[in-house]
């Protein structure tokens, strides 16, 4: 057995999870794992160490009926403890699994009704047209309640080694009920012509020949690097954190503390993604339902790339690797999944004083723990920084290809243009973060800090004053905020029983970057499926059920699990554990420059130390710090 409770899943608990469900006679033939996790013990019970039980949750769906089942299995008792019946009618579908890719696939090309709509669009050889399932959404459809779909695009692959995106046979989609197998309907709307030109950029006949005028760049670390490494926990100068790895959302962060002088403080319980949503708004026939949750729909972690060295990491590198679970319910290993190590950042600190004529410089230098998961067109790296001076940076990296439509003649209010015909619907990357705060203990609070400009009074007779303005969110209700740019709003996660030697709160705050929420009507089916993304920040008091901001099922899901389902309560949130749920993203109108692939574009948070420290926490760092003897600045 595991020694630490949030260890993840080993290949042998994976298959003992698997075995004891055989032996409880709960598989058949067509059951299928769609989702199987860790089922991490409540907070109280890790915090106060001790026995634990082991235990694995599953989600089986049959594949011949559409039953829907969850399962509880103890590893530590050997057996079932919960099993629980699930009504998608009333709740959703589990994730999409990549066996209905294929299936799908063979399912729209054998369907007349949109062989004759390919046929009629010129295209001859069918063979050639590679049909994309993606998740149905919903749409106060009757018919489609209950039912376990997918709706497919088309697109014209010309050869097996070309990239089909640059062939998108628009204005046609399947519904498609995968239970049944069987198409449901054929939206064969408007006719456009499949844009021509390729975009198959490892071509180098299309595109040109590699430059050859970059110079080799090599990191080196002669004396090894300066984290140690135990199974899965971490030590990296005063850091000490857990990595864990969940298949629905990806790389998570546990129990991150601070070595302040002789004492560890901690800062957050659990860090982690729990949700991602893109969004398009082509109102088009065929596209009018395009929306994706990444980590619901499509189990964002067991889509991790396994990461090569010089590529996707530089330097003095530590892999973890991650073990899922198959839709057969073995494991899976995905090597080198999650990458480690440190990062010069320019410097830290500097001063030359006038008076003493001294001259210091420190350099910061920070720990990157990585993973990238692709999601059928598009790639996401998700970086969690962490530096000297405390603190805690999200950084995702958005990259692969855009969703490609045609470009209509007579221009487009819903899209960009990126080739002769092809166009790119306008859209949004949209991540929820959900922070499990421990800011010095589980007493938290939040308060809204920005900043107030004073009018010329008797106070302020120069007019140049201005001060700050906070406000504490005492209940569930007084949040679901949005960041304000223009006045630096801010929001401060403070612990209420503690201070430090200024008589303030230690804390700390939460910088948002303000780009826009969800810009769908606020009467959309999406808004109502995703309202965690309609604004920047909720806070909820903590409870280990509520893990996901649109809720467990997320699949075909009507709407209002999830975050409007846990602020309902109204909870008090003034000095309790609490919960942070931060949406940030992009909204992308996408260029020329982004085809016909895209350059990396970036969005995250930032979370900084504000009155957690007495003082400045980096005023040990050396001169150089490691890098040379003597010290200069970049």
């Amino acid at each position: 057995m595991t020694k630490h409770p949030l260890e993840p899943l080993s290949s042998d608990e994976i298959v003992r999870n698997r075995e004891i469900l055989q032996g409880a006679g709960l598989l058949r033939e067509s059951t299928r794992f769609p989702l199987v996790q860790l089922e991490e013990p409540p907070k109280a019970v890790v915090l106060a160490g001790g026995d634990f039980d082991r235990q694995v949750r599953s989600v089986l769906l049959d594949t011949k009926t559409g039953e829907l089942t969850t399962t509880v299995v103890s590893l530590t008792g050997d057996r079932v403890v919960e099993k629980r019946t699930v009504d998608p009618v009333e709740h959703g579908q589990p994730p999409v699994m990549l066996t209905e890719y294929e299936l799908v696939e063979k399912i729209v090309g054998a369907d007349e009704t949109w062989r004759q709509a390919i046929r009629d669009r010129g295209i001859d050889d069918i063979d050639k047209v590679r049909v994309c399932p993606l998740s149905a959404g919903w749409f106060g459809v009757a018919e489609e309640s209950g039912r376990r779909m997918l709706r497919a695009l088309a697109f014209v692959q010309n050869d097996p080694d070309e990239l089909p995106w640059a062939h998108p046979v628009d204005g046609l989609v399947a519904y498609v009920d995968v239970i049944e197998q069987r198409v449901l309907e054929v939206v064969d709307d408007r006719h456009l012509p499949v844009p021509a030109e390729s975009g198959n950029y490892p071509d180098q006949e299309l595109f040109g020949p590699q430059r050859d005028t970059l110079k080799p760049i090599e990191i080196t670390q002669p004396d090894g690097p300066s984290f140690a490494v135990d199974g899965h926990e971490v030590r990296w100068e005063n850091w000490r954190f857990r990595v864990g790895f969940d298949p629905r959302e990806g790389l998570v962060l546990h129990q991150l503390s601070f070595r302040d002088g002789d004492r560890e403080r901690p800062v957050i319980y659990r860090a982690s993604v729990a949700e991602m949503l893109v969004n398009y708004g082509d109102p088009a026939p065929a596209r009018f339902w395009q929306n994706y949750f990444d980590s619901g729909e499509y189990s964002l972690g067991k889509l991790a790339n396994e990461l090569v060295l010089g590529c996707d990491c530089l330097g003095e590198i530590h892999y973890f690797d991650a073990v899922v679970a198959q839709e057969d319910g073995a494991p899976r290993t995905l090597r080198n999944a999650v990458c480690m190590h440190e990062e010069d950042f320019g410097v830290l600190w500097k001063h030359t004083d006038v008076f003493t004529g001294s001259a210091e410089t420190r350099r910061q230098r920070r720990l990157v723990i990585s993973f990238f998961s692709s999601v059928g067109n598009y790639d996401y790296g998700f970086y969690w920084y962490l530096y000297l001076d405390g603190t805690i940076q999200l950084e995702v990296k958005a990259t692969g290809i855009v969703f490609t439509s045609s470009y209509p003649a007579e221009g487009s209010r819903w899209a960009s243009e990126l080739a002769p015909g092809l166009g790119a619907p306008f859209h949004q990357h949209l991540f929820s973060a959900r922070l499990d705060m421990m800011v010095d203990g589980t007493s938290n609070a939040v308060d809204e800090v920005q900043a107030k400009r004073e009018p010329i009074s008797a106070e302020n007779p120069h007019g140049n004053a201005f001060t700050r303005s906070v406000t504490r969110l005492a209940r569930e209700s007084d949040t679901g905020r949005e960041a304000d740019p223009a006045s630096g709003r801010v929001w401060h996660v403070v612990n209420t029983e503690r201070t430090n030697r200024l008589g303030q709160p230690v804390g700390y705050a939460l910088h948002p970057q303000g780009y826009p929420v969800l810009l769908a009507d606020p009467g959309s089916s999406i808004a109502k499926r995703a309202e965690f993304a309609t604004k920047h920040l909720w806070v909820t008091r903590y409870a280990a059920d509520e893990r996901y901001p649109a809720g467990e099922w997320v699949n075909q899901s009507h709407g209002g699990a999830g975050i409007p389902a846990f602020t309902a309560e109204d909870r008090g949130i003034d000095g309790e554990d609490i919960v942070l749920w931060h949406t940030f993203g992009l909204t992308h109108f996408p260029r020329a420059e982004d085809w016909p692939v895209m350059p990396v574009d970036l969005c995250g948070f930032t979370l900084k130390p504000v009155g957690f420290f007495d003082r400045n926490p980096t005023l040990d760092v050396p001169p150089g710090n490691g890098t040379a003897s003597h010290c200069c600045e970049s």
